[in-house]
């Protein structure tokens, strides 16, 4: 036993039993017409004392509303919540005995005392935030002992520090992620306390933009069920956030394959200030999560931890059966402000915090303890003073601990060594094909090679094959569980990846569109550029997003945008865009294997040209990420360029060798990393350079390089460093004569390469 631990007792056999989805209560009460039988049949059952325990859960329910009118479909609501306090809670009161019941009323006081102690270090400056879970514990906790720690997979938001106590953390490790030590297993110093994360848990490391999480469940559910696990996820958060459309993605999803995610919503009528009357439709995340088919649905007193026992296990249970998600809107009292840099009093009363505070589940828990003759309220005392006397020696001891190391502080954004490090650049020997069949090809290969690799998106499935065809056949070949649609939802895609990746399996999602990203942007650049980062390196994501993105296909204002520059300033992505078939076959494969996550760029204008066909790889044939190549040598100037722009400048690079000039052109090929040393030998040598690319001049990607080349080749330039690119417009037309005017054209490469020859 480690010092400042207390040991707590070990699980029963029944808790184990009800772990591993047995039932001894039969199907979890639904929503469904399958359900129907059996709820009419508890109800009926349901004795006298359990109609005035509804009386009192419906008055409660009233207090809280803050004074507004109930509405008849708020009462029907009510009413259908309620109905699940059937016979089956009397007698799990009777079944669970108190060595389960201890288990439970100590993870409920370590999670209230760590977080008291967490207040007590910040305002000793030992700890820089607080977010509490004061009032949410007897659901956390209940979830805790119903979920197999180790075993199922938990995604929980910044309140859940009653949860983690349940599942196994321990007093040391909460006090070091207080502290920001180099040892919490959450983040290593590098998140805000109470950003959980604990990779021997089965605790997927979470961040602030609460929301993403349930996305990433999903994955991390589909995952389990594409490798047959035995396997139950929960993703929690408050009320709040189920006013983002990654909720009702993420519902949609988990409902359309019927996947095992319970999702814990903890509904403490406050998100920071904002009251739930101003929230959310009817007041009830109940209310707003219905009408999706296989998707079952709860409301319970969450501060009553038999109540919210049972209805986890029943949804535990019936993920495990393969009948689909739940959601479980637990009613909970937030019993402190809503942060330690937050004062509810300014926009709550003290009566209403007087009020809630009646509502403590573990006031309520020790009554029934009591009450029912299992403990003493001098025993319950007792355990009280071991847990705090564990967690203030648990804080003493942190103090001692080492706090991250500075040298470390650049590490862990992406991985240093990668499959394709020490590679030399390969030359392909088979058939020339276009870049559109080259993708097709590559992926074909990497289903074949590795059968954990997974292709979706949207019409990436049967006969369409994707939009330009890329995915053409791969259903056909491996199947609807490897080849699959996605929802029309970009968010959805990119969330269900990270989730995927996150547990070992390698998704290649498409984004229809590179303009049509952006709806992703939360996941891409707050989570899968941040993962492994975020969790000091337990944690990462290598997925592969492919982008059709450019124009010059007269695909207007959406359809020609170009994403790179945006996406290459958040560190922990790797960006490619290839300019042709060959490349783009040995970069695709090179990203599939990889271990960081790729945003692999496709130039649709490029997939059928002529001038974009190569010879074709083999199966291992890769080409190095974060190498660019010389695609014509010259020694008087160095043309920078990349994708639809490489078959420009060597067009300009021809006209002007007319002259007598001989240019350069180097093929970036990957924008991040971005190969400088191959830029900078050039340089070195012609004096002159040029940088051209197809997405807008101002602050487009050219503008890095430029600052990058005067920075480290000042002293070799001859002349300024020039750069070509779109026009500064909002979009690009759909009009020829008007597109033609707004992108880069052949002569707009050739003139601004002479007039850098002119200087």
């Amino acid at each position: 036993m480690a010092r400042g631990q207390i040991e707590l007792s070990k699980r029963s056999s029944l808790s184990n039993h009800y772990r591993n989805g047995s039932s001894p209560n039969g199907s979890h009460a639904n929503s469904s017409k399958k359900g129907t039988k059996a709820k009419k049949a508890r109800a009926q059952k349901s004795s006298s004392p359990k109609k005035k325990s509804k009386k009192k859960s419906a008055s409660r329910s009233k207090k809280r509303s803050t004074g507004t009118k109930k509405s008849t479909a708020k009462k029907s609501i009510k009413k259908k919540a309620n109905s699940r306090k059937s016979s089956s809670v009397s007698r799990r009161k009777s079944a669970l005995p108190w060595n389960e019941l201890r288990i439970a009323y100590e993870a409920m006081v370590r999670g209230r005392l760590n977080d008291e102690k967490c207040i007590v270090l910040y305002k000793q400056n030992k700890c820089h935030f607080q977010i509490g879970t004061a009032g949410h514990e007897a659901v956390q906790v209940a979830a805790s002992q119903v979920f197999r720690a180790g075993k199922d997979w938990f995604y929980p938001y910044y309140r859940d520090m009653a949860l983690c106590a349940g599942l196994g953390m321990t007093d040391r490790e909460f006090m070091l992620n207080a502290m920001n030590k180099e040892d919490d297993p959450n983040s290593h110093g590098r998140q805000m306390p109470m950003h959980y994360g604990h990779k021997g848990l089965n605790i997927v490391n979470q961040s602030s933009p609460t929301g993403t999480q349930f996305l990433q469940a999903v994955g991390c559910a589909l995952a389990a069920k594409r490798r047959g696990l035995n396997e139950v996820v929960y993703v929690s958060a408050g009320e709040g956030t189920c006013s983002q459309g990654d909720y009702h993605e993420a519902l949609n999803w988990a409902a359309r394959d019927k996947l095992p995610v319970v999702f814990l919503i903890q509904n403490n009528e406050f998100a920071i200030s904002v009251p739930v009357r101003e929230q959310l439709a009817g007041e009830s995340v109940y209310q707003i999560s219905s009408g999706y088919e296989n998707l079952d649905r709860a409301r319970i007193d969450g501060t009553d931890y038999l109540e919210s026992y049972e209805a986890l296990r029943e949804a535990h249970s019936r993920a495990l059966r393969g009948e689909g998600p739940t959601v479980i809107e637990a009613l909970v009292p937030r019993l402190q402000s809503h942060s330690i840099s937050d004062n509810h009093l300014k926009y709550r009363s003290q009566e209403d915090i007087d009020r809630e505070k009646k509502r403590c589940p573990i006031a309520k828990f020790r009554s029934y303890l009591t009450k029912n003759g299992f403990v003493s309220k001098s025993e319950l005392e007792e355990i009280d003073q071991q847990i705090k006397r564990a967690i203030d020696e648990a804080a003493e001891w942190a103090e001692t601990q080492p706090d991250p190391d500075p040298a470390k502080a650049l590490e862990f954004t992406v991985l240093e060594k990668h499959p394709w490090e020490g590679i030399s650049e390969q030359e392909a020997d088979g058939e020339e094909v276009y870049m559109v069949d080259a993708l097709n090809h590559a992926l074909h290969e990497e289903l074949e090679r590795d059968s954990d690799t997974f292709v979706f998106g949207q019409d990436v499935a049967h006969g369409k094959g994707g939009v330009f065809t890329v995915t053409t056949g791969l259903t056909d070949r491996f199947g609807n569980d490897r080849v699959f649609n996605g929802p029309l939802a970009e968010a959805s895609i990119a969330g269900v990846a990270i989730g995927m990746a996150t547990r070992g399996l390698k998704p290649i999602a498409e984004i229809q569109f590179g303009d049509y990203v952006w709806t992703a942007m939360m996941q891409i650049r707050n989570e899968l550029a941040m993962m492994r980062y975020r969790s000091g390196g337990d944690f990462s994501c290598p997925a592969v997003l492919r982008i059709p993105v450019g124009g010059y296909i007269h695909g207007a204002c959406y359809h020609s945008q170009n994403i790179e520059a945006t996406f290459a300033h958040f560190p922990g992505l790797h960006i490619v865009l290839p300019s042709n078939a060959t490349d783009a076959k040995g970069l695709l494969k090179a990203a599939i294997r990889s271990k960081d996550p790729v945003l692999f760029l496709e130039h649709k204008g490029l997939y059928r040209q002529v001038y974009a066909k190569g010879k074709e790889g083999g199966k291992d044939f890769l080409t190095p990420i974060g190498k660019a190549k010389v695609v014509r040598e010259g020694s008087d100037l160095t043309i920078v360029t990349y994708g639809a722009i490489v078959q420009k400048s060597l067009l300009a690079a021809k006209e002007l060798e007319k002259n007598g000039v001989s240019v350069e052109v180097i093929d970036l090929r990957t924008i991040v990393p971005l190969d400088m040393e191959t830029i900078k030998a050039s340089v070195k040598k012609t004096n002159r350079v040029l940088i051209a690319h197809e997405d807008v001049q101002f602050m487009g990607f050219g503008a890095e390089i430029a600052a990058q080349i005067v920075d480290q080749c000042f002293e070799h330039l001859d002349a300024p460093v020039r750069r070509i690119g779109m026009k500064y417009v909002a979009a690009v037309a759909h009009a020829s004569a008007i597109e033609s005017v707004v992108l880069p054209q052949n002569e707009d490469v050739l003139a601004g390469a002479q007039a850098l020859l002119a200087y």
